[in-house]
């Protein structure tokens, strides 16, 4: 069960282990807290995982519970469910995944009316709600909400992403590694459809093997395998993508950022000549744009708030360095998917492979260690852990930096160092992990 002074909601939604943490009845009554003021009705889709089904399940019952109407769009990457959520005119998107977290997780993560991720204001309205509990509105008769299929959604959301290609893909061919998650189906459509030749992999969900040696956060197998072909990994919700270049090396959501904003400036089409990334994109990428005269608005972790961020300044383009991109003239979040056919149209409009693109960017050598802590919540007291960071942060002399945050998702303590040799930020990063642990575990 979640602790009760600690929020429920991290940066992409409400995660556990399935039917441990994420249980049933804690799904049913967070549809209940999210639905109970609601007019419309909710989209619910999933990945693949074993407990999808009875979770997509346990939250369809909250809300028919207290009558709201459902449309089960089935498994289908993240980016549909918020798209279909937004073209069905539905008041609220609920996607049950855990991302690029291992099988035996889940998550419930939810999405407005527009297809943009719940602001923070709207998660905590919601906790609070669900903390409450009972009495719960409670509908009968015909004020029972239904369960509404939707066996068209695959075929709408890759109709969708199909449309508004700007240069023939016709010929290029790729790779597709679908993590065995919710994009095993729609990914190798959408490039067929749009006449790319695809070899798949990771395209088999079993239910447990999501994530596992596959996908966005493990391209290793990919990068085998691409023998001269793109390759295009995706994590197990399909909101983010990594590339794989011709040559077998991976590209990183600041690699993809840094093309796609080069081609977009070339085009004119880079509003205000501006950027919005979070605090993890790599120093090399911050040189990038510098080089190109384009700013950088950089924002807390969360592709939430790099949305946010880029509403406020009109922004185009944005993302993270995990793979997450956001293009504000089609979507409201991250779409691994669409993602990847911006960066193959880059390809088709210049003629240059991958290999030859990357080269805008050269990458500072960037170290993450993950500390998992049981008391993530009180790194703000580590007072001896944050002066040590001032003290690595001085050793750089402003060729590297430091960041150290508790993770959003999971029970975890995360240190980044970059700086001009791997070997120095592995030595700085495994000092502050070591003192993360110590001083953490200590209070």
């Amino acid at each position: 069960m979640f602790h009760p002074s600690r929020r429920m909601f991290g940066t992409d939604g409400v995660r556990g282990i399935a039917n441990d943490e994420l249980t049933p009845e804690l799904a049913m009554n967070l549809a209940r807290a999210a639905g109970e003021r609601m007019q419309g009705g909710v989209v619910i889709g999933r990945d693949p995982r074993r407990s999808g089904d009875m979770l997509a399940a346990a939250l369809q019952a909250g809300f028919h519970s207290i009558g709201v109407d459902t449309v089960d769009v089935g498994v289908l990457p993240t980016g549909g469910i918020a798209h279909l959520a937004a073209a069905t005119g539905a008041s609220l998107g609920a996607v049950v995944s855990a991302s690029h977290n291992p099988a035996a997780d889940n998550g419930i993560k939810f999405f407005g009316g527009d297809g943009a991720k719940l602001s923070d204001e709207a998660e905590d309205r919601i906790e609070a709600r669900f903390r409450k509990g009972a009495p719960w509105t409670r509908a009968e008769g015909g004020r029972i909400g239904m369960r509404i299929e939707m066996p068209e959604a695959r075929h709408r959301y890759v109709e969708w992403l199909s449309t508004d290609v700007a240069y023939s893909l016709r010929g290029l061919e790729v790779v597709v590694d679908a993590a065995n998650g919710a994009a095993f189906r729609a990914a190798p459509e959408l490039f067929q459809r749009l006449h790319v030749r695809v070899e798949e992999f990771a395209c088999e969900p079993d239910g447990t093997n999501i994530n596992l040696h596959c996908g966005a956060t493990s391209p290793q197998e990919l990068a085998r395998r691409v023998k001269g072909r793109i390759g295009l990994a995706f994590d197990g919700d399909a909101d983010r993508l990594v590339a794989v270049d011709e040559a077998g090396i991976p590209l990183n959501g600041d690699f993809v950022m840094a093309i796609l904003a080069r081609h977009l400036k070339g085009q004119d089409k880079l509003r205000h000549n501006l950027v919005v990334t979070t605090l993890m994109s790599n120093l090399g990428f911050l040189h990038a744009m510098r080089s190109l005269g384009v700013e950088v608005l950089q924002t807390k972790v969360g592709d939430r708030y790099v949305l946010e961020a880029m509403r406020r300044a009109k922004a185009v383009l944005g993302g993270e360095q995990s793979g997450h991109v956001i293009f504000a003239d089609r979507a409201s979040t991250g779409d691994g998917l669409l993602t990847a056919v911006r960066l193959l149209e880059v390809v088709a409009a210049t003629g240059l492979p991958l290999t030859e693109l990357r080269a805008l960017m050269a990458e500072y050598p960037q170290v993450l260690r993950n500390v998992r802590v049981s008391q993530k919540d009180r790194l703000g007291e580590a007072t001896g852990l944050w002066e040590a960071v001032k003290d690595a942060e001085a050793s750089l002399n402003g060729e590297g930096r430091v960041l150290v945050r508790a993770s959003g998702t999971e029970p975890m303590i995360r240190v980044m160092v970059e700086a001009t040799s791997a070997q120095r930020a592995a030595e700085l990063a495994d000092g502050l992990a070591a003192l993360a642990r110590a001083e953490l575990e200590g209070l």
